[in-house]
Formats: C-alpha cells, sequence, structure tokens
C-alpha cells in the first residue's frame, strides 16, 4: 500500500498457521517495548492491542513515516521498514527462547487506509479505535475491556501511565470525548463499518 502523510492506518498480523505469538506477560511486554523503540518514532500510536495469536496497531502518519528507506535493493518507508524490524526482532527473540525456527508471522503484514472521503462519512477510524479496544472481549479472553492489560485502552483511561499513543492526536482526529470516552468504547459497533477497517 502506498502510505501518505496526515493519515489513519490499521495495521495488522497475526501468527503464522494462526500459531500463537505470545505465551508469557514477558513476551506481551517485550512487544510493547518493541512498539516503543520501533515504531513511536516512524508513527503516532492512536490505538494498539496485542491478542494471543495477533495484534492491531491504529495508526498516524507522519512525514517521517512515508519518507523512502532503502533495503537492499528495494525502495520502501520508514514505517514499512520499522514494522519489518519489529516483527523480525521478536521472532528472533521468541525463537531463541523457544527453540522454534522460521516464521512466526503470516509474511504479509496488513495495512488498512481508514481516512478518505468514504471512511470519514462513516467514522471508520473511529469504529477501529474502539474495535481494537474492545478485541479481547470479543474473544471472551476478560469480561471488561480494562482487564485485559496488553491494550491501549487503560491509556487512555489513566494519566499515570507509562504510554506509547499519542492521545492529543487521537483527541483531534478520532473525535474521542474525554467525558464519556469510557461508555463510548462500550457501544456497540455497527458491522459494516467494522468491515471497513479490515
Amino acid at each position: 500500500m502506498q502510505l501518505y502523510p496526515d493519515n489513519i492506518i490499521h495495521v495488522y498480523n497475526r501468527g503464522n498457521n494462526k500459531q500463537t505469538l505470545f505465551f508469557s506477560d514477558a513476551n506481551y511486554v517485550f512487544f510493547i517495548e518493541k512498539i516503543r523503540k520501533y515504531i513511536i518514532t516512524k508513527a503516532d500510536v492512536l490505538a494498539y492491542c496485542l491478542m494471543p495469536n495477533h495484534f492491531h496497531l491504529l495508526l498516524y502518519t507522519t512525514e517521517t513515516s512515508v519518507a523512502p528507506k532503502k533495503i537492499g535493493s528495494l525502495m520502501s518507508t520508514e514505517l514499512n521498514n520499522a514494522v519489518r524490524i519489529l516483527l523480525s526482532s521478536y521472532t528472533a527473540a521468541i525463537n531463541k527462547e523457544k527453540g522454534f525456527t522460521g516464521s512466526l508471522f503470516q509474511q504479509n503484514t496488513k495495512y488498512k487506509l481508514l481516512t478518505g472521503e468514504a471512511t470519514n462519512k462513516t467514522n471508520v477510524p473511529l469504529t477501529c479505535f474502539h474495535y481494537i479496544h474492545q478485541n479481547p472481549v470479543r474473544a471472551n479472553l476478560v469480561y471488561r475491556m480494562e482487564d485485559w492489560k496488553y491494550s491501549s485502552f487503560n491509556e487512555y483511561m489513566s494519566s499515570t501511565m507509562n504510554n506509547i499513543c499519542n492521545k492529543e492526536r487521537a483527541l483531534e482526529f478520532l473525535d474521542i470525548n474525554n467525558e464519556n470516552f469510557y461508555e463510548s468504547s462500550y457501544g456497540v459497533l455497527k458491522d459494516e463499518y467494522v468491515r471497513g477497517i479490515f
């Protein structure tokens, strides 16, 4: 996908053959630190959620995100390269820890553009934001979103957490209201809008 600045994109991938990606609390924390190291320097993170066999990132692209990056003989972007390094470095660590070999993630990470004329009319970016946070509840991993430790939901609930999300950017571009954030986060998402995030 061609990347442009000032857009909101949904980036997601899952385990190769739907295999587990995160085997312990330490694995989840390690991946979040990798997001901090590689992604937030290239794009603004608006939301994230790590699930046992997949992950979601909601990103706001910047000029840095789309800057050309040469990888060997191929041209890419700074953001694409950062995602590649995130996944390959995490894979290397898990393979070493577990004695695995080969790919941990599916070959092609998905990038879905969520901004533009059609998506703005249905507020697809906001739907994606809430979908990402609702993911653990939808999967019956927890009863309440705030009980899942590996998403950005609690970053938006607390001002004291060590955040990786750019909450100011999210408030600006997703029309999130601090006063009714909790209630709106639990709102029912329209199926036709959810289809637009993939």
